[in-house]
């Protein structure tokens, strides 16, 4: 029987795995075995990093529109009805925008809907 020499192939398999790692602290950037402990709980956090980053934006344009239409002298939850009710479909992270870089603007929609 033929042997297999897997040297090429488990050398490549460790350096793309060590490439993953770069930049991580301590033996979890160059130890085999601590880095794909470290590799599984990155990628874990990373991906639910992914969907927290989407509520916190959300949550961040809310603040900037509650901000602008308490100048204006009405409530955010008031305001985001009337939106509605008016049939106004902006979104909220275009209204945040308007809110915290063109006052002007967001002042004639808040107008407009009260």
């Amino acid at each position: 029987m033929t042997r297999v020499k897997r040297g090429k192939i488990a050398t490549k398999k460790r350096e793309k795995l060590l490439k993953y790692t770069k930049g991580f602290r301590w033996g979890r950037k160059s130890k085999e075995r601590a880095a794909k402990e470290a590799l599984l709980h990155a990628w874990s956090h990373s991906f639910q990093g992914r969907k927290e980053r989407k509520r916190d934006f959300r949550r961040l344009w809310q603040v900037k529109m509650g901000a602008g239409a308490r100048e204006e002298g009405m409530s955010y939850s008031r305001f985001i009805a009337a939106l509605k009710k008016h049939k106004i479909s902006l979104n909220r992270k275009m209204l945040a925008h308007l809110a915290e870089h063109e006052p002007a603007i967001f002042k004639k929609v808040v107008e407009l809907v009260k």
